[in-house]
C-alpha cells in the first residue's frame, strides 16, 4: 500500500513533456455555443473557397494550427450563424495572424439576409475594436449582454484586419453563452374539450 502510494506520488511529481498552448478560459457560467449551431444554415460570403468558414468554426477543426478561415477578393467577411435554438450570447473568442487577423468586427442579433450591399444599413447590436494582442491570447471579449438576450442568429462583419492587407484569416471563432429555454411547440399535446 504504501509502494502504490510512493509510486504515485513520484507520477505526480513528474513533470509532463510538453506543455499545450493555454486553455481557453471559459467565462464562469457560460458554454460554448458550438453545439447549438445549425449547420445548415452557416454561410460566409466573400471566402476563400479553400479556407472556408468550417476551419474557424467547426469544433476541431478551429483547433487546428494549420486550418484557416480566409477572405477572397479583399479583405472583408461576413458570417451568418444560425442557431437550433435561442440563446443568450456572452462573449466571442476570435484568433487569427498578428498582420491578416480581424480588427473591426461588427455583430448583429437576428439580422437575417444581410449583404455587403447593406450592412452598413443597420446598427450593429456590439462592435469590436481586436488588437493583435486579442487575436493571440486566446481569451474571449465580453459583449454587450443586453443586446444578446434572445438570439435566434448571428451575423458577424469583419470590415477590416490588423494590417490593411487584402486577405483577412481568422483561425478560430468561439461563441459562448447559454441557451434560453423555450417551449418546443412540436411538444405540446393537445387537450381535447369534453
Amino acid at each position: 500500500m504504501a509502494a502504490a502510494n510512493t509510486a504515485a506520488a513520484a507520477a505526480a511529481a513528474t513533470p509532463s513533456p510538453a506543455a499545450p498552448a493555454p486553455a481557453v478560459q471559459v467565462p464562469r457560467g457560460q458554454v460554448d455555443l458550438v453545439d447549438f449551431i445549425d449547420w445548415t444554415g452557416v454561410e460566409c460570403l466573400n471566402q476563400d473557397s479553400s479556407h472556408n468558414i468550417a476551419n474557424a468554426l467547426k469544433q476541431g477543426y478551429r483547433d487546428d494550427e494549420g486550418l484557416y478561415l480566409a477572405s477572397d477578393s479583399d479583405e472583408q467577411l461576413l458570417i451568418y450563424i444560425p442557431f437550433m435554438q435561442v440563446v443568450k450570447l456572452h462573449s466571442a473568442l476570435f484568433k487569427g495572424p498578428e498582420e491578416e487577423g480581424p480588427k473591426t468586427v461588427k455583430l448583429f442579433s437576428n439580422k437575417e439576409h444581410m449583404g455587403f450591399s447593406n450592412v452598413n444599413d443597420y446598427p450593429p447590436s456590439d462592435s469590436l475594436e481586436l488588437s493583435s494582442n486579442h487575436l493571440v491570447e486566446n481569451k474571449p471579449v465580453t459583449l454587450k449582454y443586453v443586446k444578446f438576450q434572445n438570439v435566434r442568429s448571428l451575423t458577424i462583419f469583419i470590415e477590416d484586419n490588423q494590417s490593411g492587407s487584402d486577405v483577412s484569416k481568422i483561425q478560430k471563432i468561439a461563441l459562448y453563452g447559454t441557451i434560453v429555454d423555450t417551449t418546443n411547440m412540436k411538444d405540446l399535446k393537445k387537450i381535447e374539450e369534453h
